[in-house]
């Protein structure tokens, strides 16, 4: 039987006209009677099948949503949640399960949404947990960063604090040696923290903040990211500045001293948050040398009209 599947995978990933004369025949139907196999690597097969009909050029208008209503998303979702899926299967379905959430339609993504949200917070645990495999986190990561991005729009709702813990925990796992895994998981806590309150008071609650910022010189990616989730919770307003200005202010001032313009720009917004919604803010910054680290971008172009603001607050 898996031979079959990567049979049928190869001759679909390079024939537009196998895969139309596949979908009528009932290929979807069948993928979804055969992710119910107990066997590896029919499932692995089938992963391989699933992910080179999902990256079809016309994969967002004729395919996904045949997967979509078919079983095959709550059987891939438990597959993913299940600790006795091997590592080849469920980076397989994995993936599947990205290329779904980044290019199905707003409108036929709703129900896959809700289902992938909670299906990935059951999957991002046991991963941190067992210290899931590099190939397994990314597309993971990416699968909820995709909903996340456009929840708002899908009126998507989630309030999981274990969420933020497993982030977390995959943060500090994959730090050293894979700093890329690190931007994808901050991409991710932006998305979290952009439009709810939830997460920004469940980072702060938790005691994550000095987690974050110890990813804050981790690398340029990073040093622009971690500034834009502390904007996400310094824009909360006073009650969130005042927990957030004493551990993070006396690190602004490296970020401040960088030569791309891009992540200073976000450190001066992150600072007048800051003093605006906490008036101590301007005070301690100034007592760790924050006055001259502002003066030196008086001469930039792009910087001096925010560093006389901040200058004169």
């Amino acid at each position: 039987q898996e031979l079959c599947l990567y049979t049928l995978g190869n001759l679909v990933v390079e024939s537009e006209a196998v895969r139309k004369r596949l979908l009528p025949q009932g290929i979807i139907p069948v993928l979804a009677s055969c992710i119910q196999s107990p066997h590896e690597a029919v499932l692995e097969g089938l992963g391989y099948v699933l992910s080179q009909l999902l990256q079809a050029k016309e994969a967002p208008a004729e395919i996904i949503p045949l997967v979509l209503a078919s079983a095959l998303p709550r059987h891939v979702l438990r597959l993913l949640c299940a600790p006795s899926t091997g590592l080849a299967a469920a980076v397989e379905l994995a993936w599947c399960l990205h290329y779904i959430t980044c290019r199905c339609s707003l409108a036929g993504r709703l129900l896959q949404a809700v289902m992938a949200v909670a299906g990935c917070a059951g999957c991002c645990r046991p991963c941190a947990d067992r210290l899931c495999p590099l190939q397994l986190v990314c597309p993971l990561l990416r699968c909820l960063g995709n909903l996340l991005a456009e929840g708002s729009s899908c009126e998507l709702q989630i309030q999981d604090e274990r969420l933020l813990i497993a982030l977390f925990l995959l943060l500090q796992c994959f730090l050293p040696q894979h700093p890329f895994i690190v931007q994808e998981g901050l991409w991710l806590l932006n998305n979290l923290t952009a439009d709810e309150p939830f997460f920004c008071a469940t980072l702060l609650s938790l005691d994550l903040l000095p987690a974050l910022l110890q990813l804050l010189p981790c690398c340029p990616a990073a040093t622009l990211l971690v500034l834009r989730v502390l904007c996400n919770v310094a824009e909360k307003g006073p009650a969130y500045c005042q927990q957030l200005h004493p551990p993070a202010l006396p690190l602004l001032l490296p970020t401040l001293a960088l030569p791309d313009p891009q992540p200073v720009g976000q450190c001066l917004e992150l600072l007048h948050l800051l003093f605006l919604h906490c008036p101590q803010a301007v005070a301690d910054f100034a007592s760790v040398g924050g006055r001259q680290a502002l003066e030196r971008h008086r001469s930039s172009p792009e910087l001096q009209e925010r560093a006389e603001a901040l200058l004169a607050m």
